[in-house]
This record gives C-alpha cells, sequence and structure tokens, in this order.
C-alpha cells in the first residue's frame, strides 16, 4: 500500500492548566447527564445536525487508519417498521430462550422487555456496521485490524457528539443483529455493532435512577 505522506501537525492548540481545567469540567459536568432513553418524541431532527455528529464520528482514530466502520442513517417510517418488527423478534427469542437467568436478573432493574416502540418513534434510527475487510479503489480486498476497537470509538464519538448537539439516544443491541445487513442491504463482509436510536426526549419521559461508578472504583493510577 501506498504510504501517505508525512505533514507538519496543524490545528493543534495548548491551552493553560486552568483553561484545561475549565474545559474540562464544563465537558464532564455536560456528558454526565447523558442518559439513555426509550421515551421519544416524533419531532424531527435536521439532517444536518446528524451530519455534522457523523462527520466528528469519522474523525476517530483507527487501526492502520483503516475507518472500518459504515453508518446507515434510516429516518424513512417504512423501514423503521421493518426494523422494529424484525428486532422484537429477535429479542423474544433472546428473552424466552437465549438469554440466562443471571443475564435477565441483570436486565430487570431497567425495565427492558420485548416491545421496541421506540424503533418507529424516534426520527432517525443510525445503524452501526463494522467491516472486518474492506475493498481498495481498484477492487482489491484488504484486511481491518483491531476493527471492533475501531468502531467502538467512532460510535463512541457519535453518541457524545449527538449528546452535545441536545439530543437522546438509545444504544439497541438486540442479539443477533443479523437482519440489518439484509434489510439495509449491507454485504455480508460488514457486521452490525450497534443500532442507535436518535431524537428528541418524549414529554414527561423517564429513565432508571441509576448510579455511576465513582473514580476511584474504576480507576488506577500507577506513579503520579
Amino acid at each position: 500500500m501506498k504510504q501517505y505522506p508525512i505533514v507538519p501537525l496543524t490545528g493543534y492548540r495548548e491551552f493553560s492548566i486552568e483553561e484545561m481545567r475549565s474545559r474540562l469540567a464544563e465537558f464532564q459536568r455536560d456528558v454526565q447527564k447523558r442518559r439513555t432513553v426509550r421515551d421519544f418524541s416524533d419531532r424531527p431532527v435536521p439532517r444536518d445536525i446528524i451530519e455534522t455528529a457523523l462527520r466528528a464520528a469519522g474523525s476517530a482514530p483507527s487501526g492502520a487508519n483503516l475507518q472500518p466502520w459504515h453508518f446507515v442513517v434510516v429516518s424513512d417510517a417504512d423501514m423503521k417498521k421493518k426494523i422494529r418488527v424484525a428486532a422484537e423478534e429477535e429479542e423474544r427469542e433472546f428473552y424466552q430462550h437465549r438469554a440466562s437467568a443471571e443475564w435477565l436478573a441483570a436486565l430487570e432493574p431497567l425495565g427492558t422487555d420485548t416491545r421496541k416502540p421506540f424503533l418507529e418513534i424516534a426520527p432517525y434510527l443510525i445503524a452501526v456496521f463494522m467491516q472486518k475487510t474492506g475493498v481498495l479503489p481498484d477492487g482489491r480486498k484488504v484486511k481491518h485490524y483491531y476493527p471492533a476497537e475501531s468502531t467502538g470509538l467512532a460510535t463512541g464519538i457519535l453518541i457524545t457528539a449527538l449528546h452535545r448537539a441536545g439530543l437522546v439516544l438509545l444504544t439497541h443491541t438486540p442479539s443477533p443483529m443479523g437482519f440489518l445487513n439484509g434489510l439495509l442491504d449491507r454485504p455480508k463482509r460488514e457486521r452490525p455493532f450497534l443500532l442507535l436510536v436518535v431524537g428528541y426526549p418524549a414529554d414527561g419521559a423517564m429513565v432508571p435512577d441509576i448510579r455511576r461508578k465513582r473514580l476511584d472504583e474504576f480507576v488506577t493510577f500507577v506513579g503520579d
């Protein structure tokens, strides 16, 4: 493969320590407000908002810069209904046959079940696909390195960008998700990674009263 040219770093801006603290504190306060929502409004969201968030997601680091992801943005009502029907079918199988008692017990406090009306109500569904291999401009196939990690990084940026825009999301993972390939006409070399439900919260939306771990519960510092 052709080597990338080496160019000067541009766009970097250094902040004073106090600016760092201030910017991070504001960001941390905002992102701590992000909640998974299941009660959506059908209010429309301008498409350019979604496009800008996706551009941000596309800036994520990836193995060998191969960017092994593809996002399918669904706003068509008929397609959203088809996705809901297929997802609910898989969810019924999951809850009735696939999930262990331990897994179901872990989900119980969140109040989830097989009904997924938000898949039709929310203005946008974003299906995230992970590409294990890619196709070069000349038609040759190329292996993607760390595709799951790379796609996860891009998805995290997308979630944060949409939150910063003032939207709410649900990360939905019906298992398995292979039906998305057929419905959305994606090749077999792509694997469904996540289905994001995006929009405004419904009036009176409710969320579980959860607790997040303290810093000392999920971070270990080695050194100063």
